[in-house]
């Protein structure tokens, strides 16, 4: 009996009574494997991020099933011989926990890279770095955070495709405007490319009653941003635009002005958002600028022309029939008033935009810097994890030769989605190689892949775990020199 078929009886064990149930409705994130992958070449925010969204195979990796849930399955009686359920349950629990290890130790690692950038740092400084170990540093950090990503099934995002980032499409509608130039790193990942159903009142039924309507939104949205230092982009505006210093200075001011005051050039942050409409990424930015719509200035415009135009009228013909002092200032005070009235009301529209902006964000934010590795690095482990459980199903039943992975693969595809209704890619290479890693899996000259049972399996993790310590690696970076005899800063 072939690896497939196995998968293929296993997979009809948990499938619903009926028959409709490989036809169950997909996990939001995930698309269809037949669904058509055709550009769009329409010029709208969304065709562009249409497009952006569009890879070779348009499911995605990640895995919308609890480690919890593939274990129950995975372990079943009637799925193993004998007492091998049992076993297997054992093998993967002890994989789980070696898994958490292994990123643990990562993220040590990963944390001691980050703290000469981080900005919530709370620790004594000790330690100097020169320009270029600095540098080392944030390309080694920037390395070890896409790594975490990568392992937990995000995507990555171009920034350099400034029509993603700049529209003035938004679902919350503002009209939101990024400087994309102000930053030294940018990294943007998502995970869960997918819709959420909302409603709202229709102006077409007077605004008695509610529609509903689908928003495209990512699940999880990652944003990895260092700014340039003043100077250096004081320099690319004076190339730009071709202007002195100093107007170049006041250029960069004002795009920076709707920076807060603790964003440092010298820092690195880690922004963590969930559900976040694919329209408004922008709102996601630290320099992400308020602009009126549209509709709201020519509203405002003429209110306040109008209002302000017949204030000057009035005012004039009282002017022209005035006879002392007393009513010619009641009649400019009038007028101040007016002007004044008109203003506050774009200040008052202004701050209702940054209200609803701050007040969105509130509920999409996740978790920052540090948090954010913290997250990843859990979420990586998970992943990984319910790969090797799926694959390790397969290879420990029947022999299995390398010819045969291309179709293993498919198969376990298939099976989770006739048991969860969820259509993934299946990352299957790089769950074989974290098995050949840790010698669970050995692939022969021959290419047929050995596996060890599930009872010899707990125990090769169990000495794994006991010479863990014997090779710990030491913490002791190169960059950087500690303080000696200077005062700690």
């Amino acid at each position: 009996m072939s690896a497939v078929v196995v998968i293929a009886q296993t997979a009809s064990d948990d499938r619903a009574p009926n028959a409709a149930a490989a036809k169950a409705p997909m996990y939001p994130g995930t698309a269809p494997a037949s669904a058509p992958s055709s550009a769009s070449s329409a010029v709208t925010a969304q065709g562009v991020i249409e497009e952006i969204l569009e890879h070779a195979d348009a499911r995605e990796k990640f895995i919308p099933v609890t480690r919890a849930a593939l274990m129950e399955r995975l372990t079943r009686p009637q799925s193993w011989r004998g007492q091998q359920g049992q076993e297997a349950r054992r093998f993967f629990r002890y994989l789980d926990y070696w898994r958490q290890a292994s990123y643990s130790a990562h993220l040590i690692e990963m944390n001691q890279t980050y703290e000469p950038f981080n900005p919530d740092s709370d620790l004594l400084v000790t330690r100097k770095y020169t320009d270029t170990e600095r540098a080392t540093l944030q390309s080694r950090l920037i390395e070890q955070t896409q790594m975490l990503l990568e392992q937990a099934n995000y995507t990555r995002i171009d920034p350099a495709d400034v029509k993603l980032i700049l529209t003035s499409e938004s679902h919350y509608g503002l009209d939101l405007q990024v400087d994309m130039h102000a930053f030294d790193e940018l990294l943007i990942y998502y995970r869960g490319a997918s819709k959420r159903r909302h409603s709202r009142r229709d102006a077409r039924k007077l605004y008695l009653f509610k529609e509903e309507y689908d928003v495209p939104i990512f699940q999880r949205l990652l944003v990895l941003f260092k700014l340039k230092p003043f100077d250096l982009r004081v320099r690319e505006v004076m190339r730009e635009k071709g202007c002195e210093r100093k107007a170049a200075e006041r250029i960069v001011r004002k795009l920076r002005g709707s920076l807060a005051s603790e964003i440092k050039s010298e820092s690195i942050y880690l922004k963590l958002f969930k559900n976040i409409p694919r329209s408004d990424l922008e709102m996601c930015f630290p320099n992400t600028a308020v602009r009126f719509r549209l509709f709201d200035k020519l509203r405002l415009g003429v209110t306040a022309g109008g209002g302000f135009g017949m204030g000057v009228v009035g005012t004039a013909t009282k002017l022209a029939i005035a006879a002392n002092p007393i009513a010619l200032a009641g009649a400019v005070a009038t007028l101040g008033g007016l002007a004044f009235r008109q203003g506050m009301k774009f200040i008052h529209k202004r701050n209702e935009y940054m209200v609803t902006m701050a007040q969105n964000l509130y509920f999409h934010a996740l978790a920052d810097n540090r948090g954010v590795m913290t997250v990843l690095a859990d979420r990586a482990s998970e992943e990984d994890i319910k790969e090797e459980m799926l694959l390790y199903s397969v290879l420990a039943k029947e022999p299995v030769h390398v010819n045969e992975l291309r179709d293993i693969d498919a198969a376990i595809e298939q099976q989770l989605l006739n048991t969860f209704g969820v259509n993934v890619n299946f990352d299957l290479e790089d769950a074989l190689a974290r098995l050949k890693r840790d010698g669970i899996v050995v692939e022969q000259p021959d290419g047929w892949i050995r596996t060890m049972p599930p009872a010899d399996a707990a125990r090769h993790i169990d000495m794994l775990w006991d010479s863990y310590l014997d090779h710990l690696p030491d913490p002791t970076r190169g960059e950087g020199i500690e303080f000696e005899d200077e005062p700690l800063g």
